[in-house]
């Protein structure tokens, strides 16, 4: 692993977080916006952009770390000659807000990517995906599209725009379905957020109205302008040398300063919890956490030597996810943070699939029974026949989300299920004094 360097203002995409109103277009461009767009278009051309991302090992930042140039490569090999970009900033998933502070505090610069992306792959089409509770960013967003416009950056071609693209704004309903990829182009076209089959409708095949379309995280985009401003060795000088850059982790749970962290991947967790996380709250020893999400599987205590990069996770049996680290202390009961998750799930299920919408109540329902004080042994293990049995059965990740949420945290804190089955009631209650 390569070492570290310390990040600075220049550093992407964090930079310009710390003010509390949104980065006026002004103040963007004296900090280097739009100098990225400009050498896309006026020097680089879309072969050249390709050349660049494939070279600074951009991987995205959804949470499947794959490569970001081989997504554009895909849609530029289909033979279509209309081609779309979605720009995915819906995040309704527990622990994840750094698309709302990217919106909100720098929209700029994920409209920069945005151009630079849709540009590269001969989109002259653009929408911007966003979670429709973030009413106030949705109003910064528009603004900030608007000043890009009147500047020349975006616009019909007949309008002499820089970029030739146009760029539209879409609400998503807000909810966890809703940021899946194919969803998320249903509601695009005017319908309600529903995965669609895969195959065949692959987004790089068969996207928006039919179409090859790239769908990229907003995070993902917002390097962009920086790895074109400033060089591929730039951005490669951070990371490791298969996770380069930096990722915004939202820390929360049981630490003392819970917030959002741009750190350079392949950064530990114990350092990113301990460091910026100002360490575990009333000084209780850590227990477990989710370094991605809770649709990544939980990692104990043990796991916190981990580096926060997508293999040496992956290596390990879980994942970095969204980045969302979700700390849990040795006050947390494991029975009750699964019954949390799998409610949530249960909850967004859209119901399209019935092992999805049935296979989620019932596994909440069993957790409930357990965590009552009126469960069995026979109740955990149908858990786990539940868990093994509906994964993979939806059209999206959530089914499989929910059970992997709630069968790591069986798999690593068992003991506490049987506690609550012995005693009847949480170990994590006090017994009385006989």
């Amino acid at each position: 692993m390569k070492k570290q360097r310390i990040l600075t203002e220049r550093d992407i995409p964090l930079d310009d977080l710390q003010s509390l109103t949104p980065l006026s277009y002004e103040a963007y461009v004296s900090r280097g916006g739009y100098v990225g767009l400009k050498k896309a278009i006026e020097t680089l051309g879309p072969s050249g952009i390709m050349g660049a991302i494939k070279a600074s090992g951009l991987r995205g930042r959804g949470g499947a770390g794959f490569p970001t140039w081989k997504k554009w490569d895909m849609v530029v090999q289909q033979k279509e000659g209309k081609r779309y970009l979605c720009c995915n900033a819906a995040e309704d998933e527990p622990g994840t807000f750094k698309d709302r502070y990217l919106l909100r505090f720098n929209p700029h610069q994920l409209i920069e990517g945005v151009l630079i992306s849709a540009y590269a792959i001969g989109a002259d089409e653009a929408y911007i995906f966003i979670n429709g509770h973030y009413k106030e960013e949705v109003k910064f967003m528009e603004t900030a599209l608007q000043a890009a416009k009147a500047q020349g950056y975006w616009g019909e071609a007949s309008e002499k725009s820089l970029s030739g693209v146009t760029v539209k704004i879409t609400k998503s309903p807000g909810s966890y379905v809703a940021g899946e990829e194919t969803a998320l182009l249903e509601v695009i076209e005017g319908r309600v957020a529903a995965p669609r089959q895969k195959p065949p409708y692959y987004p790089t095949m068969h996207g928006l109205y039919g179409k090859p379309t790239v769908v990229n995280n907003a995070e993902t985009l917002s390097n962009l302008p920086f790895i074109l401003r400033e060089g591929v060795d730039a951005f490669r000088a951070i990371g490791t040398d298969a996770s380069p850059g930096t990722v915004i982790f939202t820390l929360t749970g049981d630490v003392n300063r819970p917030g959002l962290y741009e750190r350079p991947l392949g950064t530990s967790l114990e350092k990113l919890i301990t460091d910026s996380g100002g360490g575990i709250k009333d000084g209780l020893p850590l227990k477990a956490l989710f370094p991605g999400g809770p649709s990544v599987p939980i990692i104990p205590a043990s796991g916190a030597k981990l580096f926060l990069d997508y293999d040496a996770l992956k290596t390990a049996g879980t994942g970095l996810g969204t980045g969302a680290v979700i700390v849990m202390s040795e006050g947390a009961c494991m029975v009750q943070t699964a019954i949390r998750y799998a409610r949530f799930f249960a909850g967004e299920s859209c119901g399209q699939c019935p092992p999805c919408k049935l296979g989620t109540v019932h596994i909440s329902e069993i957790l409930e029974k357990i965590e009552s004080g009126l469960g069995s042994e026979e109740d955990i293990k149908q858990v786990e026949q539940a868990c093994e049995m509906v994964k993979g059965r939806g059209q999206c990740f959530l089914l499989t989300g929910a059970a992997i949420a709630v069968e790591s945290i069986l798999q690593h804190f068992r003991h506490e299920f049987e506690g609550h089955v012995e005693q009847g009631q949480c170990p994590q209650i006090p017994q009385p004094v006989a």
